[in-house]
């Protein structure tokens, strides 16, 4: 783990220790370890998310990995072929795969999900396989565990527009929570208590501003039906325009 930490530029003490401190009291001490070495940091990610109780991420232009689907994760890999080898994304596409495991396996992890809703009508692997993908984030989200929210599109300009990110929870006697932002520059992981306060802020905000449980949840049963409509219908009057739950017309 310390190779692979230097190896990969991180540097920060405390996220070093961190992970290595985590590794070692890990629910699934380096289940990702059979896949083989994975060709970025987010072998540092798996390892805190292991250890992890508790998620609560924002995917902005895709549907969180935790909840993707088989066909929907491919096609999103698939669009990496350019910059990066076959074996390689057939790797972390595995790994994403068994990432799963820890939201219907003991000891379970909690979710909570914020997405944006234009990740709801991209049509990642074509309109099926997002109408699959919808349709699984409606079952996903009957879960205790999982608890799904959709940020509408009126809330216009908001803190999330800066990208995906990730705050990971963990057992107060093991460690303080982790912030993990994705970006084309490089992954970034916070923990400075200063850092924690501003993207916990900027999450809150999220929350405060997304649908509620009850009304993601129709609202993606809505655009899932919509999908299926649209895909028996060459002439589909008003495709694409959904009303949120609670304003169709008397």
């Amino acid at each position: 783990m310390i190779v692979m930490l230097t190896r990969y530029g991180v540097d920060d003490d405390h996220i070093r220790q961190t992970t290595l401190d985590l590794q070692r009291q890990g629910k699934e001490r380096g289940w990702w370890a059979k896949f083989g070495q994975l060709p970025n940091p987010y072998s540092v990610y798996i390892g805190l998310e292991s250890a992890a109780t508790a998620v609560r991420n924002f995917g902005l232009a895709a549907v969180p990995g935790l909840l993707q689907t088989e066909r929907y994760a491919r096609a999103i890999f698939d669009q990496q072929r350019m910059t990066e080898a076959a074996a390689e994304r057939e790797k972390r596409f595995q790994v994403r795969m068994a990432r799963r495991a820890c939201l219907t396996e003991e000891p379970l992890l909690n979710l909570w999900t914020i997405i944006d809703e234009s990740a709801l009508h991209r049509e990642v692997g074509g309109r099926e396989v997002l109408r699959e993908q919808l349709l699984h984030l409606v079952e996903m989200s009957k879960r205790d565990n999982i608890d799904i929210q959709v940020l509408p599109y009126g809330e216009g300009a908001h803190p999330g527009m800066l990208g995906s990110v990730a705050i990971l929870e963990f057992p107060e006697d093991v460690h303080t929570p982790v912030a993990y932002v994705e970006s084309f520059a490089g992954d970034v992981y916070l923990e400075r208590a200063e850092d924690m306060r501003r993207v916990t802020l900027a999450y809150t905000h999220l929350h405060s501003s997304a649908l509620s449980s009850t009304k993601s949840r129709q609202l993606i049963t809505e655009v899932a039906r919509s999908l299926a409509f649209a895909s028996t219908s060459t002439s589909l009057a008003g495709a694409g325009h959904f009303r949120y739950p609670g304003t169709e017309p008397a």
